[in-house]
């Protein structure tokens, strides 16, 4: 295998890491003082520039997708090495530009790239080196993407000052090439991740035309109505194409995106909506106040007052690094929430706002974007197993990029045409997205108490490894559809409880007995005493449940596979599920092994007793109390508390 000098050393991958997200994210934040010299030297509408602005926003957002899918077929640091070259081509093209073609093609290779570069980047820098390193690549990528936005207005307006454009994209391509030849440098070829999954043509033209058609319509509403057909038909059917993605991934056998292990997970499902309603929120307001400014300051005055949101992402991004091996990451989210909606409230008490109440402003809105966006993604991913984080990246920076870059168009264009006045409408529209900031915080805390959720230490050691998530996430709304009933306390060791009180035996004439088996010690015991409870020769039908992502089970061959894979989760399912089999022929039992995709578990269990006509399911529950112990024993609950069918349930005292 080919390597560069400083392959596997992590100070130079990290450095290429800041060089190659760095560019395209400062500078969309720095182009609105540019936008009239660009145009006016390109002889561009502004109207051609809104437009440009929006496809390179929409071509960082497919980028989160198509990196997914090259990384499964295309050899990973390869890869690597192709974006980054693609990425000083495009910041070549930008800043050579003589006519609007040259540009555009130019910023929308940047945003196509940068997405690339960090969904292939960051990820293998996050579980590819010790666990001591995690803390300082959370704090990377908070300072590349928060802190590069913050910084934009102020990069902006001191390049609008000198009347020119050039010489900051020349910079852009100067720090694109660094990160090529870092690229180069940490070169460490790796194989494609996994070249027998299915190449997801539809899933990427989805995210295409949905992503394309949305920015398209938030660029028109520069010089268009909000329900004129150029607007509202690309803009909401944009956003529809958008859902059916995410309802198309959810429901495919082998996705591209681990949709279905996320939506049907508290955590996941949490950070996702705290990162959606935070980016939504924070850029909106920062747009809002920046635009009601803009009249009173020059470009450098303005970017000047936002620049202590460059000193909140610092903060937090150092906030992030400390908290992120201890359970208050899942209070983080929440106190960023809290600053942001703080933030909206100071711009607020004054449209435009004052020089002081601007910088008060900006500080706290940079403080809650950086302690929201990111601590939330590393929740979502942390509820996974490590082997996800490239798909968790992808799935929450797509939402993300819709949220942030398509959102605050509509805002300001909201702002602009309610209220009877630019300040009037800045102030309702200011409204709203206080609202947004604290409805996600409400939302998020919500979802947690329905999910049954609880702070946990994570076990990141575990998770780099590969062993595991690095903290156990409840299935979605398990408080709403799991309903744990009370058992009495055993006497004896092992216990048997069964949830209807007429017995089963062998002269009646029965369907076969459904063992739930997740390879776990447990379950084994739960077949071993079935096997003394009930007369010998009866069927058995051995139900292994899994679902990637979260899998579901314990291989019982102890081997490791891509949990996002769905044919190797299904494969070792199947060796699970016989090896159960075995066991409960052992038992005297005439038995076969089945498995099934389903989540949640008890969901599976459930419907594979049905539909064979089950006369009896028998599971194993832990005996534990507190949280831990509620958790464990929810499967067992749930299955007793929705099957029509009796349930034995085997336990075991700690």
């Amino acid at each position: 295998m080919r390597q560069g000098p400083l392959a596997g050393r992590y100070p130079a991958v990290a450095l290429m890491v800041m060089l190659a997200l760095i560019p395209y994210l400062a500078l969309s934040a720095a182009l609105n003082p540019l936008t009239p010299i660009i145009a006016k030297q390109l002889h561009m509408s502004l109207q051609t520039m809104s437009l440009s602005s929006g496809f390179g926003n929409a071509a960082y957002a497919v980028g989160t997708v198509l990196a997914v899918q090259f990384a499964q077929h295309l050899p990973q640091r390869r890869m690597l090495v192709g974006y980054a070259t693609l990425l000083v081509i495009g910041s070549l093209l930008a800043a050579t530009a003589q006519d609007p073609g040259m540009y555009i093609a130019g910023h929308v290779l940047q945003g196509l790239c940068t997405s690339l570069l960090l969904i292939a980047a960051v990820p293998p820098l996050a579980i590819g080196f010790p666990t001591d390193k995690l803390r300082i690549t959370a704090v990377i990528m908070n300072l590349c993407i928060f802190g590069a936005v913050a910084l934009g207005p102020t990069i902006g307006g001191l390049q609008a000052e000198s009347h020119a454009w050039r010489p900051l994209f020349w910079i852009v391509a100067g720090i694109a090439a660094g990160a090529l030849v870092l690229a180069v440098l940490t070169f460490d070829d790796a194989p494609p991740a996994d070249p027998d999954s299915p190449r997801d043509l539809p899933a990427i033209a989805l995210a295409t035309i949905g992503c394309v058609a949305a920015f398209f319509g938030a660029s028109e509403l520069l010089t268009h109505p909000f329900l004129a057909g150029e607007t509202i038909a690309p803009l909401l059917g944009g956003l529809a194409t958008i859902v059916v993605l995410i309802v198309y991934q959810f429901r495919a056998k082998r996705p591209l995106l681990t949709i279905r292990g996320m939506l049907t997970s508290t955590m996941p499902v949490a950070g996702i909506v705290v990162a959606l309603f935070a980016a939504a929120a924070a850029v909106s307001a920062t747009a809002l106040t920046a635009d009601a400014l803009a009249g009173r300051y020059g470009p450098l005055h303005l970017g000047l007052l936002y620049l202590p949101e460059v000193a909140g992402a610092v903060i937090t991004a150092i906030a992030l690094g400390v908290v992120l091996r201890t359970k208050a990451m899942h209070y983080l989210p929440l106190v960023g929430m809290l600053f942001l909606a703080a933030g909206i409230a100071v711009f607020r008490i004054e449209v435009p706002s004052s020089q002081a109440l601007t910088l008060v402003g900006s500080g706290l809105t940079g403080i809650g974007l950086g302690a929201t966006v990111a601590p939330a993604l590393f929740v979502a991913g942390f509820s996974l197993p490590a082997a996800n984080l490239q798909r968790v990246f992808a799935i929450v920076e797509l939402m993300r990029a819709v949220a942030a870059f398509m959102i605050a168009p509509i805002f300001i264009h909201f702002a602009a045409t309610v209220g009877g006045n630019l300040d009037a409408g800045t102030g309702t529209a200011l409204w709203i997205g206080l609202g947004l900031a604290g409805g996600g915080a409400i939302l998020g805390v919500i979802i947690y108490a329905l999910g049954g959720a609880r702070p946990q230490t994570p076990d990141i050691d575990a998770f780099l490894s590969g062993a595991g998530a690095a903290w156990y996430s409840p299935p979605l709304l398990a408080r709403v559809w799991s309903r744990p009933q009370p058992v009495p306390r055993p006497e004896a060791r092992p216990e048997v409880t069964t949830t209807q009180p007429r017995p089963v035996t062998a002269a009646e004439p029965t369907g076969p007995v459904v063992f739930a088996f997740d390879g776990s010690e447990l379950a084994s015991l739960a077949i071993e005493q079935a096997g003394r409870q009930l007369a010998s020769g009866r069927d058995a039908l051995i139900v292994c449940v899994w679902q990637p992502a979260d899998v579901g089970f314990v291989p019982v061959s102890g081997r490791h596979f891509d949990a996002a894979a769905a044919g190797e989760v299904r494969r070792a399912a199947e060796e699970t599920a016989e090896y159960g089999a075995s066991l409960a022929e052992q038992a005297g039992f005439q038995s076969r092994g089945i498995t099934i995709e389903a989540a949640p578990t008890w969901r599976g269990i459930v419907d594979a007793a049905d539909e064979h006509g089950a006369s009896l399911i028998v599971l194993g529950s832990h005996r534990r109390s507190g949280v831990r112990g509620h958790l464990l024993g929810s499967v067992a609950a749930a299955v007793a508390s929705h099957s029509a069918v009796a349930v034995l349930i085997v336990h075991r005292q700690p």
